[in-house]
Order: structure tokens, then sequence, then C-alpha cells
């Protein structure tokens, strides 16, 4: 076997056939292009809601995954949520402005890091709750 070779069958997957790997990449090709499901066969497609049905959502009745904690709001629950989502545990202990800082780092959203700047000056924050409570959001009782 050659070298080459040897890097053809590396970049190829080792629980099919090339046919079935060439077959494979070709459906999700066309599914990446055309941003839908690219088969010709109806029958292979997912069945759509039936008529009465209600629709699917990834976010039924509008509740979030496992509720909201007592004495929160939704809003207060996506707020902290989104904080979070841009701060790292590494990024605590911090001031305001260095958790600004840290936001933009991590390429936050402007919403985010205006929201931090909100902070106020002096205080040093262990953890994402804290910040949540000096930004006056409710938290959980």
């Amino acid at each position: 076997m050659s070298e080459s070779d040897a890097g053809f069958i590396g970049s190829r997957s080792t629980k099919h056939n090339p046919r079935l790997d060439e077959e494979l990449e070709h459906e999700t090709q066309g599914m990446m292009k055309a941003e839908r499901a690219t088969r010709s066969e109806e029958w292979r497609e997912v069945e759509p809601v039936g008529e009465g049905q209600p629709d699917v959502d990834a976010d039924p009745a509008g509740s979030l995954t496992g509720g909201v904690p007592v004495g929160m709001t939704a809003d207060a629950v996506t707020a902290r949520a989104e904080l979070a989502r841009w701060l790292d545990r590494a990024d605590f202990p911090s001031t305001g402005p260095e958790l600004v800082e840290a936001a933009r780092d991590h390429r936050a959203p402007d919403v985010v890091a205006d929201e931090l700047s909100r902070l106020p000056e002096g205080e040093v924050y262990e953890r994402i709750g804290d910040v949540v409570r000096a930004l006056g959001y409710p938290t959980e009782t």
C-alpha cells in the first residue's frame, strides 16, 4: 500500500464501504446546500404534523425546560442563562469592568456587555448568582 493510499483510507469511514460513504456524503451535501431535505422518495421524508395536531415546538407553551424556580420569573431565568452563557468559571472572581472585558473576549453580544456594565463599581463577584443579584434580577428562594 502506497503512502497516498494510506492517506485516502484514513479519510474514509471504517464502518462503511467506500460506495456507502460516497452516498452518505452526497446526501448530506445536498441538505447543507439546499437547507432542506433532498430525498426524492417521499416516503423517506419526516411526516408532517397531522391535521388538528399541535405543532412540534422546541419550547412548548413558552415554558422553560425544568420550569421556573420559585421566586424567579421566566425573564430572570433567561437573563441569567444568557449572562452565564458568555462567562466562564475562570472569569470569576472579578469586578464589573473585568466581567465586561471577559464577555467581550468571549464575543458576547453588545446587549450582554451593556448589561454587565451596569454592575456597581468596586464590587468583586464570585459567581454568576452574585452578578444576577447585583443587577437586580430576582433569584430563587
